[in-house]
């Protein structure tokens, strides 16, 4: 039997990249997949389709997670949907970069709201239908840990905020049973990161692999801590990031 067979899970931002990688994974592995996305509604119903032909059931909901009404919504309507909700992978996610002295009050608020405020809406929203032993699994950043390079002060901010968060879902969820951790991709090879791009020559020196992550890494340290694998790690960071942060 699969490892995930009869459990339902949510990716935020899931129609690309990291997101897209975990949710086909999940359904691999046996569950029921919802993502959300906030554009492309043709590479969302494509992730959709994967998801269906590994044998689950698949569903795309728009929403942008800088809009709390819709992340909660979601999240309502995944377990609705598919009659419970299991694991919760908050992943959507933009990259603001420039100097701190240029960032403006808009960039400041979206990305807090992207990666902070939604991230603690749809958690809020997840464990009201989440039954004892589900899963929580936050995608945050090599970058919150360290930042090797200038332009990145407000993302880094975002990201380390993840932390704290996590370790206090572990201790509010450990009754249930329920896990909370954060997985920290480095450099992965995505439409937003390619591995050919410009800024590939300035971050593999930093890469103790000597090369970009495939969403697919990431994607299976997500499956392992939703899995039964999982049971026992809560409240940790972990790596998939090549050695950056070695």
């Amino acid at each position: 039997m699969k490892q995930l067979a009869g459990k339902a899970a949510l990716v935020t931002g899931g129609s690309r990249g990291i997101g897209a990688a975990i949710a086909k994974r999940l359904a691999q592995e046996g569950a029921d997949v919802a993502i959300t996305y906030l554009q492309s509604v043709e590479k969302a119903n494509d992730v959709v389709m994967q998801i269906k032909a590994a044998g689950g059931k698949g569903m795309a909901i728009a929403a942008d997670n800088a809009d709390m009404t819709a992340v909660a919504r979601a999240v309502d309507q995944c377990a609705q949907e598919f009659g419970r909700l299991d694991i919760l992978v908050n992943n959507a996610g933009i990259f603001p970069f420039g100097p701190v002295e240029q960032v403006t009050l808009d960039e400041l608020e979206r990305t807090l709201a992207v990666h902070t405020k939604a991230t603690f809406v749809a958690t809020q929203a997840a464990v009201q239908h989440m039954a004892d032993g589900g899963r929580v699994i936050n995608i945050g950043s090599s970058l919150a840990e360290r930042v090797p390079y200038a332009g990145v002060a407000l993302y880094s901010m975002s990201k380390s905020a993840l932390i704290g968060f996590t370790k206090g879902l572990a201790r509010d969820l450990g009754p249930r049973g329920i896990t909370a951790n954060v997985v920290h991709p480095g450099s992965t090879d995505t439409d937003m990161n390619p591995a050919n791009g410009e800024a590939a020559a300035d971050e593999l020196p930093f890469i103790a692999l000597g090369r970009y992550a495939m969403p697919e890494d990431v994607a299976a340290m997500v499956a392992h801590l939703a899995g039964p694998g999982g049971r026992n790690i809560t409240g940790t960071s972990i790596a998939v990031d090549g050695g950056v942060t070695a």
